[in-house]
């Protein structure tokens, strides 16, 4: 056999023995710094799930992603659906039913959070079943927050509050209320409580026309600087077809809120002038009209309101209702009787309200039933009678019986309060819409 070879006795040459050091030593230095930021983020992570146990903010220099996905905590916001309750809600995002049970254990919160509403916004915080915090916004100002501390649930009320200034603004009509609302910087809500202060003088469906001018005192809600909605109409004043009504909102000493001429009468009627809001007269009150669908001259004794079918009608005074069911051309029909000997009809409804009965109480502006075209009708309408002791009257003639004016006793204050309010109306305007003072 051939002698082995040699093995060499020669060291590595310096070059690798350097490159092999430099990269031992760069091993080295890599393994240190991760176990040093280990240890950190060990420690942050740390503090971060102390903080979060605790219901505290998390460490200001950690990521929140990285903290919930670190600590396995989660959110979700849940728009509260139609029927939903706590109990259903909980059981779909698959909580635990005994948070539940000790969330609603907590003074005075049962109410709160069993108190559910359509379209309301619920936000929960959570790791796996666990409930960790949960918020719910009670008012435009409130914010209910409920969070998990060491020792259990506790809740705050979180107050963010508004801001209210009192401004003026005036308009024109040249084609309904709105338009002009609108072009006076209002919303749509506000015309609205417009047409309510002066609902008792002024058929804003008939009597309204181009050229009729108003302005308005009224609250302007925000908060945090940024405008919100309007609030509460304080005073008004509207000139109808030449003549002008004032209306000035009084709060007396029980809180109930309400308005009056300035010298103090009710604008409240014991009736409606229109039981059905901004819909149009397709017939009014006349003795010798001929009957559209008969042909033939039949009177008509009461005023036809044109509307959309399932629009709201509403009872024109408080009294109880007579009749509710079918009654030939009529259709569907309500008969309400009021004191006095008045009886005011609601005919051609599409449907009752529910539970509408005979022999039931109803109060003014309660919704009593839907315009329809049942009965003898050629298109959706309102079909309005207003009887007196059996005699029918032209309801948009009629004079209405008029409330109780402000009671001597409360006077002074009522003068006291509503002054301020009608010196805005008097004060010379610029056109536009001036923010006078905050409240």
């Amino acid at each position: 056999m051939p002698p082995s070879a040699p093995q060499s006795s020669l060291p590595p040459s310096r070059p690798v023995v350097q490159a092999l050091q430099f990269l031992g030593c760069g091993l080295l230095a890599f393994a240190w710094y991760r176990i040093d930021v280990s240890q950190a983020e060990r420690t942050q992570l740390s503090e971060a799930r102390v903080a979060m146990e605790a219901g505290l903010s998390p460490v200001d220099d950690i990521e929140p992603v990285t903290v919930q996905a670190a600590l396995g905590f989660a959110s979700i916001d849940v728009i509260v659906g139609k029927n939903d309750t706590l109990d259903r809600i909980f059981r779909r995002l698959e909580l635990s039913l005994a948070d539940l049970a000790n969330l609603r254990m907590l003074p005075d919160l049962k109410a709160r959070l069993d108190r559910l509403y359509p379209g309301e916004l619920l936000k929960f915080g959570y790791r796996g079943e666990s409930v960790v915090s949960l918020e719910k916004q009670l008012s435009a100002s409130e914010t209910l927050k409920v969070v998990r501390r060491q020792a259990g649930f506790e809740s705050e009320l979180i107050v963010n509050p508004l801001e209210r200034d009192t401004r003026v603004t005036e308009g024109v009509i040249r084609s309904s209320l709105f338009q002009a609302a609108n072009e006076a910087g209002l919303q749509d809500a506000s015309a609205l409580k417009i047409a309510e202060v002066f609902a008792w003088d002024i058929d804003f469906v008939l009597d309204i026309q181009s050229g009729d001018q108003f302005r308005v005192s009224y609250e302007a809600v925000s908060q945090d600087g940024q405008y919100l909605r309007d609030g509460d109409i304080l005073a008004v004043e509207f000139v109808n077809q030449g003549k002008t009504y004032q209306a000035v909102r009084y709060v007396d000493p029980a809180g109930t809120a309400a308005y009056y001429t300035p010298d103090g009468r009710s604008l409240r009627k014991a009736f409606l002038r229109a039981p059905v809001e901004f819909s149009r007269i397709s017939s009014r009150f006349n003795p010798t009209r001929r009957h559209p669908v008969l042909n033939r001259i039949r009177a008509h004794r009461g005023v036809d309101y044109a509307a959309p079918i399932g629009t709201p009608v509403r009872a024109a005074g408080e009294g109880r209702v007579k009749f509710v069911g079918v009654k030939g051309g009529y259709g569907k029909v309500v008969e309400i009787a009021h004191v006095g000997g008045v009886v005011t009809l609601y005919g051609h409804l599409s449907r009752f309200a529910k539970g509408l009965r005979s022999g039931q109480k109803v109060s003014q502006g309660q919704v009593i039933g839907a315009v329809g075209m049942t009965g003898l009708a050629t298109g959706p309408h309102l079909h309005y009678e207003y009887q007196v002791r059996g005699v029918h009257k032209d309801p948009q003639k009629v004079a209405l019986p008029k409330a109780e004016p402000i009671p001597a006793s409360l006077m002074t204050d009522f003068e006291t309060q509503t002054a301020p309010l009608l010196a805005m109306l008097a004060t010379p305007s610029s056109g536009r819409t001036e923010a006078l003072a905050s409240r």
